[in-house]
């Protein structure tokens, strides 16, 4: 089995534009995202996938100069960009991970991936339902089955954001690796808005470098100490991913934070 890790990028952002070319300590975001996802166990690609507009030439040195390999594709059509980047590399899974993550977990991930083949699913996730904190989020599924999207999907919302048409179809199985929940799921650790920014930051200041490798569950542990840091972004939670309808049909034992506990 060859595994890719597909991380969507791009410049432009109605909320905070340029986003992922900040500063969290010495690298970008973008370049703590990447890092994170070459340290998921089983990984044999880490690839960028960033549309081919001299806009975003900057995301794609960026993503270079931080060692990853870079695929390029359309704008708009997104689910076409990301099945590009996975025949570029030709790997037989693929996880999908988005470049507002800065604190995604490899073991996590790992998790996520461990739990697609242990239940023969078709797609995996940790958002069916969303109980982790938000900035965690990952999924993964076979290439067929993205290239299948990719010839079959013809709805705006399919091509816009890759995975839609594998979560809604249900001729497909899918499978939920359940997040801790009790009030975690309420963390917010995706970077959107400038608030994002700021709590991104202010934890690179708290912890230094080792907020690069920090694990989810020591990250959780510093929210639940440090309420101030917390309340940064806290009024931009996302009500709508907490509320969202789309269960998976096979559902993991919830996955325990333990050093939040």
């Amino acid at each position: 089995m060859t595994l890719a890790i597909i991380v969507q990028a791009r410049l432009g952002s109605s909320r905070l534009p340029g986003k992922i070319l900040n500063p969290l300590g010495s690298k970008t975001a973008l370049a703590r995202v990447l890092d994170r996802c070459a340290r998921i166990a089983g990984a044999d690609h880490v690839i960028a996938a960033i549309p081919d507009t001299e806009a975003d030439n900057a995301v794609a040195d960026a993503a270079r100069a931080a060692g990853y390999a870079v695929s390029r594709g359309s704008e708009s059509d997104v689910l076409s960009r990301y099945a590009k980047a996975a025949r570029d590399c030709g790997a037989e899974y693929i996880m999908r991970v988005t470049s507002d993550c800065p604190f995604i977990d490899p073991q996590i991930c790992e998790r996520v991936i461990g739990l697609l083949h242990d239940t023969h699913a078709d797609y995996a996730s940790n958002t069916m339902p969303a109980l982790f904190p938000h900035g965690l989020d990952c999924e993964v599924f076979p290439a067929v089955l993205l290239y299948r999207a990719d010839r079959l999907a013809s709805e705006a919302g399919d091509r816009e954001h890759v995975t839609p048409w594998l979560r809604q179809n249900p001729h497909l199985h899918h499978a939920c690796l359940t997040g801790p929940g009790q009030g975690l799921e309420r963390l917010r650790w995706t970077l959107d808005y400038a608030e994002d920014l700021e709590f991104f930051q202010a934890v690179y200041e708290e912890l230094g470098e080792a907020a690069a490798t920090a694990s989810a569950a020591q990250l959780a542990a510093l929210c639940l100490r440090r309420p101030d840091l917390v309340a940064i972004n806290a009024g931009r939670l996302d009500t709508g991913r907490l509320d969202n309808p789309q269960l998976a049909e096979i559902t993991s034992a919830p996955f325990a934070l333990r050093e939040a506990a």
